[in-house]
């Protein structure tokens, strides 16, 4: 018997990119364990991934090149060859390509978070085409750019320094669930003194063992963080020297959160006046005393209408008590702008004769719809759908059916599943999974630059996007030397040599060693030095006046609130939120057997006394619905939604669930303040028991 053991790295959208050890015998993948001696791994895997095997060997692996002999979403296909699939494509794409190149539309996010697998051949190839661009905003870009306007980039906190934080701020996130390597350091500062605070809608497994939890209202987080600003400086709580080295615009920052007292900040968010002073205080006195303060902000404050703006308000309270200074102070929203990969050289942006249209992933149910105009171009002939499942995870759903369903709709999905969407597929592609392809990784988490070796061989005939993407580019008649490429030659662009931070980097050590840490001060901002234009953390950014946008921090209310619509809140008084349950990954795992039957089925949870005027029962299924949809789901009366919000947990593929239907039946495709993202959190509902 041979047996090998494999370095690779975790794949999927989460913080945690885990450095992984496969051990291979007689070409078989054995068993996948967490490396014990990467220093944030520390050799464990979420349950999700532990599993890895499971979903790779899985009998429900699509193996095989198939075309569709049903209707669209039927799901019936009979499997064909690989040169059939190829030459299906190419003759669809080419008279597109010659006459209306912007009628092509990738689709894609993050079903792989690698450099290679992700976006580098299939760039190039579309970049070739001249294809629509896509605005791949579905997830993070909200917070993203607020926080980019205030810190410069997506820098902060190294994860490794939490554990020596006195005071954590969790805000916005359930890390138990979603971002298990930090939750294991702030138990370990908890251990140490530390206090554990949550600031979350849900009282989410991560929010029963902080020390506190504050039930905000969805789509306050910038008011509370306002409320902070407004009792931090009135008392007298902030670092005078670091704020007037280091930071910009603090006069008229003071200016402005001098109308957020504890009495409108605790009405705006649902909360009492005492939990807002006492945050404050816990923040600001814990800082003064010279003991670090961090904040872990994750991506659920900023899927509503003022998500930026969330991100932006919180990003500015570090700067304002110094906690910056220490290395286990700040903030961390995301490492991944630590990084200085090399996009430019994966994708070749310089293959475009000129710079097409962009279309936001968003918004592709109505764009879907739409007719050919001459503002918005030509109509969305052709989509290939790679490393996502629009189906079941972009929002107002109906919509995005009625896209997918269009019969002069050319389609293509690459796909390891037959998930909703490739049930909408004219052509379907099998892909391989982690285990059988090589990629480079980036952390969004950590500071470690990570490498994935090719443990077995691909299964059937299934094939690695780059080498897809070759093949379609030899039948589209594209010979450029750059898509002969091999996937390490591609890996070996990954990141820039001449940056300090990566100057050690070398694609063949890299593979042997598995991961690397980047080169980065324990406390990146002690001593300011921000990307940003002044060089500073920018309470008053020029930046955003010049985008049109409050220079300010603010608070924008949301679309669908009591507040802000009471037309639509009288129709539909529930805000509503859809987190990722704890066995889900977005829309991956939904189909590994063991983790779905650990989920059961879709549950709602509502307060007791939202169920009581309802006539609601533990157990009873309901229905939530607004105008744009409905779904149903099973009730679990619980106080952990705090009273005014339901939640689902999410996100289940529709053909797994009872009805057929998810929670983004009732989600908008309404943008965010900043950013153009969605406002997955952003939704009043009604619900009823149905029989």
């Amino acid at each position: 018997m041979s047996t090998t053991q494999v370095r690779a790295a975790c794949p999927h959208d989460c913080p945690d990119t885990c450095a992984i050890l496969v051990t291979v015998e007689d070409g078989v993948a054995t068993e996948i364990k967490g490396d014990p001696d990467h220093p944030t791994t520390a050799g464990v895997l979420c349950t999700k991934v532990s599993r890895y095997a499971e979903r790779t060997y899985s009998p429900d692996r699509l193996l095989y090149p198939m075309r569709r002999v049903g209707r669209k979403g039927e799901g019936k296909f009979e499997r064909i060859s690989w040169d059939e699939a190829l030459d299906a494509i190419s003759a669809r794409l080419k008279p597109l390509a010659a006459t209306a190149p912007e009628a092509i539309l990738p689709y894609s996010y993050c079903g792989t978070m690698g450099l290679v697998q992700g976006e580098s051949m299939s760039s190039r190839f579309f970049n070739k085409i001249g294809a629509s661009l896509l605005d791949r905003t579905i997830c993070a870009m909200a917070g993203a750019t607020g926080y980019k306007y205030t810190i410069g980039g997506s820098i902060g906190t190294d994860l490794e320094q939490f554990q020596n934080a006195k005071v954590i701020l969790i805000w916005g996130g359930n890390p138990i669930a979603s971002n298990l390597h930090f939750w294991m350091r702030a138990q370990e500062a908890k251990r140490r003194g530390a206090k554990l605070v949550a600031i979350d809608p849900y009282r989410s497994l991560t929010a029963e063992k902080c020390h506190q939890h504050i039930a905000l209202m969805p789509g306050t987080d910038a008011a509370l963080a306002l409320g902070m600003m407004h009792v931090l400086i009135a008392e007298n709580l902030i670092d005078e020297d670091y704020v007037s080295q280091y930071t910009l615009g603090y006069a008229q920052l003071k200016e402005r959160v001098a109308e957020w007292t504890p009495a409108r900040t605790a009405q705006t968010c649902g909360i009492t006046e005492q939990e807002v002073l006492d945050l404050a205080r816990l923040y600001g006195q814990t800082a003064q005393a010279g003991e670090p303060v961090a904040i872990r902000v994750n991506y659920g404050v900023q899927r509503v209408r003022g998500g930026g703006m969330a991100v932006r308000n919180i990003a500015c309270l570090p700067a304002l008590v110094g906690a910056w200074r220490h290395a286990a102070g700040g903030v961390q929203l995301s490492a991944s702008g630590s990084f200085p990969t090399n996009k430019p050289a994966l994708q070749r942006p310089d293959l475009l004769k000129k710079l097409p249209r962009t279309i936001n992933m968003v918004t592709i149910g109505d764009d879907l719809l739409r007719p050919a105009s001459e503002s918005f171009g030509p109509r969305i002939d052709a989509v290939i759908v790679y490393n996502s499942n629009p189906l079941a995870v972009a929002p107002d759903s109906a919509k995005v059916q009625q896209g997918f369903a269009r019969e002069d709709l050319f389609t293509v999905v690459l796909e390891h599943f037959q998930t909703d969407t490739v049930d909408y597929a004219d052509i379907v592609l099998p892909a391989t999974t982690q285990l059988e392809h090589t990629d480079a990784h980036l952390a969004y988490g950590h500071l470690y630059m990570m490498a994935n070796n090719a443990a077995i061989a691909p299964m059937g005939e299934a094939k690695p996007n780059t080498e897809i993407f070759r093949l379609l580019a030899a039948r589209m008649g594209f010979d450029d030397a750059c898509f002969q490429e091999s996937d390490d030659e591609l890996a070996a662009q990954a990141f820039r040599k001449d940056d300090a931070r990566s100057i050690h980097f070398d694609w063949e050590s890299l593979k042997k060693k598995g991961w690397q840490k980047l080169n980065m001060p324990d406390a990146p901002f002690a001593y300011g030095k921000f990307p940003t234009p002044s060089g500073k953390c920018e309470f008053f950014s020029s930046s955003m006046e010049a985008d049109g946008l409050d220079p300010l921090p603010a608070y924008i209310e949301n679309y669908e609130s009591a507040a802000s619509s009471p037309d639509l809140a009288a129709k539909y008084p529930l805000a509503m939120i859809s987190p990722p349950a704890r066995n889900f990954l977005n829309s991956t795992f939904v189909n590994v057997q063991s983790l779905r039957g650990t989920e059961g089925e879709p549950h709602l949870d509502i307060h007791p006394d939202d169920a009581a005027t309802r006539g609601v029962n533990h157990g009873d299924m309901v229905r939530i619905f607004n105008d744009r949809g409905s779904f149903v789901s099973k009730a679990r009366v619980t106080d952990k939604a705090r009273k005014g919000l339901v939640v689902g947990l999410s996100i289940w593929w529709k053909k797994l669930a009872g009805d057929g239907k998810n929670a983004n039946e009732v989600t908008s495709q309404r943008l965010t303040d900043m950013g153009r993202a969605p406002t997955f959190y952003d939704t009043l509902v009604q619900v009823e028991r149905v029989s």
